[in-house]
């Protein structure tokens, strides 16, 4: 058996951190078995589903690195939908009823299944009554559309967040209705916030977007959420994707909730950074400095901060005019800082080009100033002492 999977997210929105670890867990799955992946918008919500969320959501995938081998559009299958509603209105599984919707027939019996993470589940179908699949004949729902698309894709293996689990019934009778072959069922935890609720935006950042405005490392960022419910059972914190594909297992994911926290993926990005060329490195380091905002805007100065430890304010100017004579010659100033005092010179120099006590050496905000706003700002600097 050809192992296929689907990262089947809706248009409705960004690509949600949750989606986004679903569609690596598949990714994952499929890769290490040398299946296929289908990419499926799965936009039957007219009404909220939008060009602009598909678009995130694809692009969001290529920065991460999840690849698909195929895409579907469900608002394009209209006919494929509309074939089956009237295969199962003449067989009987289904009936029109009022103002035309179409509503599924329940056989009113008990559905078992057996679900990789959590083992078998059983329901009584009598609960669900008898459920609308589409709105008419021309416009399905999505439990007739998802179990239709997974049916003519072949899909294998439907990898899921556990809130999918109540959906699972209804869309194993959909199933045996149009005579499908059952997929095998792996429903992952949900990813929770730090006060174990509902990840939301009321936490911060949800989308994948915005923590790739952020800076993060989409190899940082695919690792992270690996961990999030899958456990190779080892001490490895730090994948790449090659490690996650070749380690990654089904049985290994987990029942409990998963804790989103943003302090570990720091410092998973931190370890991948670390992973990257010093020239690489510093290149991210001038792209995020130039978003802070003594960059965009000149500081303002507090003479008594100017100088370093016990050094007098006229001898701390004397060091920013002759270092303001060097600028940008790096090696130059730091040649003049040893011989000088490093605090001496180096101290009063960041301080003037970036106001803040904590803030990088004065040699990146220098590349990241320019040669003239550096001058000027240490030419101010001058002044107020």
């Amino acid at each position: 058996m050809k192992v296929i999977t689907r990262i089947p997210p809706s248009p409705t929105g960004n690509l949600h951190i949750g989606t986004a670890r679903t569609a690596l867990f598949n990714y994952l799955f499929a890769k290490k078995n040398g299946g296929k992946i289908i990419l499926r918008s799965e936009d039957t919500d007219r009404e909220r589903s939008k060009k602009e969320f598909e678009e995130n959501i694809i692009e969001s995938l290529n920065w991460l690195g999840i690849g698909y081998d195929e895409f579907q559009r469900q608002s394009e299958r209209g006919e494929i939908y509309k074939k089956y509603i009237e295969k199962l209105l003449k067989d009987g599984s289904v009936y029109e009823a009022e103002e035309g919707v179409i509503r599924f027939k329940n056989p009113n019996t008990r559905i078992k299944f057996t679900d990789v993470v959590r083992g078998d589940i059983e329901f009584d179908t009598s609960d669900l009554e008898n459920f609308v699949i589409a709105k008419n004949v021309s416009e399905p729902l999505y439990h007739l559309a998802v179990v239709v698309d997974d049916h003519e894709s072949g899909i294998t293996h439907i990898i899921r967040g556990e809130d999918h689990i109540s959906n699972t019934p209804r869309q194993i009778l959909i199933q045996e209705a149009i005579g499908a072959t059952r997929p095998i069922y792996a429903h992952a935890p949900l990813i929770l916030a730090p006060d174990r609720s509902k990840l939301s935006k009321r936490h911060g950042a949800t989308a994948v977007i915005d923590y790739q405005a952020k800076g993060y490392l989409p190899e940082a960022m695919i690792n992270y959420l690996a961990l999030l419910g899958w456990n190779p059972g080892t001490d490895q914190e730090i994948f790449t994707m090659e490690e996650l594909i070749k380690q990654f297992d089904l049985n290994k994911i987990q029942k409990g909730g998963a804790i989103f926290d943003e302090k570990k993926l720091a410092w998973v990005n931190k370890e991948h950074i670390k992973r990257l060329s010093p020239e690489v490195q510093k290149g991210m380091q001038i792209k995020t400095l130039k978003e802070e905002h003594y960059i965009k805007n000149r500081p303002d100065l507090d003479v008594e901060k100017m100088s370093w430890k016990n050094f007098s304010k006229e001898d701390t100017k004397k060091c920013l005019e002759e270092v303001n004579k060097l600028i940008p010659d790096t090696d130059a100033i730091m040649k003049y800082a040893e011989r000088v005092g490093k605090g001496n010179v180096l101290w009063p120099l960041r301080y003037a080009l970036s106001g803040e006590e904590k803030s990088p050496d004065p040699f990146t905000l220098i590349a990241v100033l320019g040669k003239d706003e550096s001058i000027s700002r240490v030419k101010k600097a001058i002044e107020i002492l």
